[in-house]
């Protein structure tokens, strides 16, 4: 009963167009670790980039904004699928019901985001993210062949002779799966920060299992700072202001209600978002002051409420009026551009591991994510890594032979203040600019910490999945980071990073 052709780790954008895509002959299961829309994917706001249906515009010109943002490390045969292929996956969506903004004439509203030479930028209003995901849902909720779990934790998964051994928790009780292939659309890295605009899932899970079975993971320490999140540090996950706000013409200003970009970048407030996040960090040093705003109040406010009402709604219940007031903002941990090493068709190095969507590293966004290439890169390599499965499976390989898994289910829970504990320690040493310092302390740190939950014996639940996700990542992230900080600078000896009282113990 608990065998299938392919199960799927996520049940985003990436997840969900991969498992639409699949050949309908193949059983397929995917896992929703919490809520089935509970996902970075329904948070994305801007839109879709890419060129569908617009003469003005090429594949080549996106290609170009893309390498440009990503400061020219951008994988060049990834990026040329990316950008040839978005009108495949653009028109797709749309045949299956995706509701993109139109002008009154009938065209398609494109908008522009920072880093883009042209309006491409395909939206639903700001809420482009949760449009994609519930239209796939609902189109994937109807496949026969195609079972989803919600609140299934994946504890973990092994490579097999037949494929796949996935140990999953759901509703308290432990369940072995079995698959021929799996695909890990696991989602980002954020919850590894103490502040982040990224969704309660987004602890690495796919990234730390790729990992332990072997697959090359590359660039972790590429993580992309947005620029404009809302400045309410009451919570960890942290509300966009969506790079299109700018794009529709908001400034920037600092402490003091000036503009400041024009020090910076001659591209202003529409540079790409490392460089405006490093720009504000720059200004925060020179006048001292961590408060600086978004300021959209000179447009007319009929706009603002018609183009970002959900963005006006949530502002005004935190006690703003975007129409009138300057929104307060400071950069936030947002985006992996690292991940599992794919190839253009999310194949891993693992054999029969695809990933697929934040987690993998395709290679496409270079060191800094251009504007609205998520979803595209998401819907793109997915739809590519249903083909190759679908091609690979016509002929099903031998019976299944499920992994052994040894745990305890009455085993201790693990120690407190773990996963605050890594948090801190990213915040502090690894930030928009990196503290060389704390850098070092931390990874001693970290190092440590991954220690007792790789080797302590304690219960495989939830919480003990996202705290080993957690030190798993922040070990690669600040492990690459370290080597590259060794590399440009003197080493000289460091104190060790002090753990808190609670935690001494360990």
């Amino acid at each position: 009963m608990n065998n299938y052709d392919v199960i799927i780790a996520g049940c985003g954008v990436a997840g969900l167009y991969g498992a639409y895509n699949l050949s309908r002959s193949l059983k397929v299961l995917i896992l929703s670790k919490m809520e089935l829309t509970l996902c970075n994917s329904s948070l994305a706001q801007g839109g879709i980039a890419g060129v569908y249906e617009s003469p003005e515009d090429s594949p080549e010109k996106h290609k170009q904004d893309t390498f440009v943002a990503g400061g020219f490390e951008n994988d060049p045969v990834s990026t040329d699928v990316l950008v040839n292929e978005a009108k495949i996956d653009i028109a797709k969506i749309i045949e299956l019901g995706v509701d993109f903004d139109k002008l009154p004439n009938g065209d398609y509203h494109r908008t522009l985001e920072g880093g883009h030479g042209m309006h491409r930028i395909f939206h639903h209003k700001d809420a482009t993210g949760a449009e994609i995901e519930n239209t796939l849902l609902k189109n994937v909720q109807q496949l026969e062949n195609v079972t989803i779990w919600e609140n299934a934790v994946m504890c973990d998964c092994k490579k097999t002779a037949s494929g796949f051994s996935f140990l999953v928790l759901k509703d308290g009780e432990y369940t072995v799966c079995n698959s021929r292939c799996a695909v890990f659309a696991t989602g980002g890295i954020g919850r590894v920060y103490e502040y982040t605009t990224n969704s309660a899932i987004a602890t690495g899970d796919g990234i730390t299992m790729a990992y332990n079975m072997g697959a090359e993971i590359k660039n972790l320490s590429y993580i992309q700072f947005h620029p404009t999140a809302f400045n309410n540090r009451h919570t960890r996950e942290c509300f966009l202001i969506s790079e299109a706000v700018r794009g529709e013409g908001a400034y920037l200003k600092n402490c003091d209600g000036e503009r400041f970009m024009q020090n910076y970048d001659k591209r202003l407030e529409l540079a790409p978002r490392d460089v405006v996040s490093h720009s504000i960090i720059f200004e925060s040093k020179k006048t001292g002051s961590d408060k600086f705003y978004l300021d959209i109040t000179h447009k007319d406010p009929d706009f603002i409420k018609r183009r970002f009402p959900m963005i006006y709604s949530n502002l005004l219940k935190a006690g703003y009026d975007m129409t009138t007031d300057m929104i307060p903002i400071f950069p936030c941990q947002h985006y992996l551009m690292g991940g599992i090493k794919v190839d253009t068709y999310a194949r891993t190095t693992v054999d029969g591991l695809y990933a697929c969507g934040e987690c993998s590293c395709t290679g496409v966004h270079g060191n800094n994510r251009l504007a609205s290439n998520s979803l595209l890169e998401a819907l793109v390599f997915s739809r590519r890594a249903a083909a190759d499965i679908s091609e690979k499976l016509k002929n099903r390989g031998k019976a299944f032979m499920p992994y052994d898994f040894d745990f305890c289910e009455n085993a201790p829970h693990i120690p407190s203040g773990l996963r605050t504990e890594i948090r801190k320690i990213m915040q502090t040493a690894y930030f928009v600019i990196p503290d060389i310092p704390a850098l070092f302390a931390g990874y001693e740190r970290i190092i440590h910490i991954k220690e007792i939950l790789d080797t302590g014996r304690f219960r495989i639940d939830k919480d003990y999945v996202e705290a080993r996700s957690l030190a798993t990542v922040a070990y690669i992230i600040l492990g690459e980071a370290y080597k590259i900080a060794s590399e440009n600078a003197e080493l000289t000896p460091q104190p060790a990073f002090d753990a808190p009282e609670e935690n001494k113990k360990d």
